[in-house]
């Protein structure tokens, strides 16, 4: 199936960095011409020189750019572009802009509002999985009014117990409380971290399963036929709630607990009329027994492993059901052969915190080679701005069992070179040499566990402190390197919008 084929011949990639790259590869292979955008922080960005057309949209910050309904839809006016791809993150599981899209006369290439509004309010989410039989982890039946509201619920569940908010994930707003002691704290940090990223400060809670399992399924849902399950990625190595490494199988998961996943899954998708890709999320125990946690409404960070292990373009499928073609995906035909595992590379420093650590990448060297794929956003010379998340790119090794995946993964990481910011690498190859790793033993608290572990990580909230502090330093001194490199790279709206949340939390 190519362009011609469907209701629209371009699409504009409503983000950027590494998923947009894999959106505009994937177009190229459908005979689509990419239309990419651009914020002034982003202007010599990769994605905008493998596009088509690029679209200037505003300022660095997001919120006035890759945030902003406005100036995306203006783009895909202005480009002639009939569909628009959200790739994750931004406006993706934006209910309001898949609405916004359909009003214009714009495909939405993702699940239909109501769909994502279902599952983006995790309150109100929890109940209809209720509803539908999905398990779930014990927890509050609605938002958390107040500390002794959670302290009174805590003690019916048993703690300890997980603060999360309600309108939003990516580890912002969640907090472990182990003790009446701590609520206080907990819940005046948890629903401000909260208010402060996504709006709305409401918070819920559930059961703290600790070293439990991150297990989530991929689905395909196609009005053509039956949606489906395409196996399941574990997730567990993670640091502040957020993913480092995936992989697909679970080295744990047996063909009866497979299938009971993503038939499970499937129920979940299919009770909120979901279409698309979508990733239904779950918290396994030491049991083995699973409990819904949350679904993602759209294209994951990770699922590159899983297309190495179906060898399904996920990409291509969510372009073809939003055009109304049928994908041709059928429960029989997914088959997971061999083991993909997907490290983020990202430009963060381990030895402090996972501090994120943006600049100038001076030498470049991307592995190659059997069973290696990287999904990369950056090049040689390229500056990474402070603006957004430093990922650098995904690699992803395939092998014919989890011991080759595990063996080409360490030969890529010993390959790549990257110079000129700190790096996520050397963790990597340390966890693929780690042996509770290889063993498979895998959990939430993996890293904080690991022989040597890296000091403990600063909070969500402290690392945009120290990140605004460095752009201050870099702001006040025009003399220095960095200094000349953040006037180079930044508009004067961005510079004045950087000043003014500096200002707003007192660094300036």
């Amino acid at each position: 199936m190519v362009g011609p084929h469907l209701p629209f011949d371009k699409i504009l990639i409503a983000n950027r960095g590494e998923i947009a790259v894999r959106i505009v590869r994937a177009c190229r292979e459908m005979g689509i011409r990419p239309v990419a955008v651009f914020s002034e922080a982003d202007r010599d960005a990769l994605h905008v020189r493998r596009a088509d057309e690029a679209y200037p949209i505003g300022p660095a910050e997001a919120a006035a750019s890759y945030l902003s309904m406005d100036r995306i839809v203006e783009a895909a006016r202005r480009s002639g572009a009939r569909a628009v791809h959200p790739g994750y993150g931004f406006l993706s599981e934006n209910a309001a802009f898949a609405e916004r899209c359909e009003a214009e006369g714009i495909v939405f290439i993702g699940p239909p509002a109501a769909a994502i509004a279902a599952m983006g309010d995790k309150v109100r989410a929890r109940a209809l999985m209720e509803k539908a039989g999905v398990p779930l982890v014990p927890g509050s039946k609605g938002p958390v009014k107040s500390a002794q509201d959670l302290r009174t619920q805590a003690q019916r569940i048993g703690y300890p117990v997980l603060l999360k908010a309600s309108a939003g994930g990516g580890g912002r707003g969640m907090r472990v409380v182990r003790a009446d002691r701590d609520a206080e704290s907990a819940f005046a940090q948890a629903t401000s971290e909260a208010g402060n990223a996504f709006g709305d400060p409401s918070v819920y809670m559930e059961k703290y399963v600790e070293r439990g399992r991150h297990i989530e399924v991929q689905v395909l849902s196609d009005p053509h036929r039956p949606s489906v399950h395409m196996g399941e990625r574990e997730c567990s190595i993670q640091r502040r709630h957020q993913k480092l490494i995936e992989e697909s199988p679970s080295p744990i998961v047996d063909d009866a607990r497979r299938r009971a996943l993503g038939e499970t899954a499937v129920r979940a998708a299919d009770a909120v009329g979901y279409r698309g890709a979508g990733t239904v999320e779950f918290l396994m125990d030491g049991n083995g027994d699973f409990y819904f946690m949350e679904m993602n409404t759209r294209l994951q960070v990770e699922h590159p492993v899983t297309e190495m292990v179906t060898g399904i373009d996920l990409v291509k499928a969510q372009i073809l059901i939003a055009a109304g073609r049928d994908a041709g995906v059928t429960q029989e035909a997914v088959r997971l052969e061999g083991s993909a595992i997907e490290c983020r590379v990202y430009a963060e420093d381990p030895e402090r915190g996972f501090l994120p650590s943006p600049g100038r990448i001076e030498r470049l060297r991307v592995p190659g080679g059997p069973g290696i794929r990287d999904d990369g956003g950056v090049y040689e010379g390229y500056r990474l701005p402070i603006f957004y998340d430093p990922l650098i790119s995904k690699l992803v090794a395939w092998g014919k069992d989890r011991e080759e995946a595990i063996a080409r993964m360490s030969r890529a990481l010993d390959e790549y070179v990257v110079e000129g910011v700190p790096t996520t690498i050397g963790f990597h190859r340390r966890v693929m040499r780690d042996e509770r790793f290889r063993r498979g033993e895998l959990h939430t608290e993996f890293i904080a566990e690991m022989d040597g572990a890296t000091p403990p990580a600063a909070g969500a909230s402290q690392l945009e402190d120290l990140a605004l502090i460095a752009a201050a330093l870099a702001l006040r001194a025009p003399g220095t390197d960095a200094g000349r490199a953040a006037a180079d790279r930044t508009s004067a709206w961005a510079v004045a919008g950087r000043r003014r949340q500096l200002e707003a939390r007192g660094l300036r």
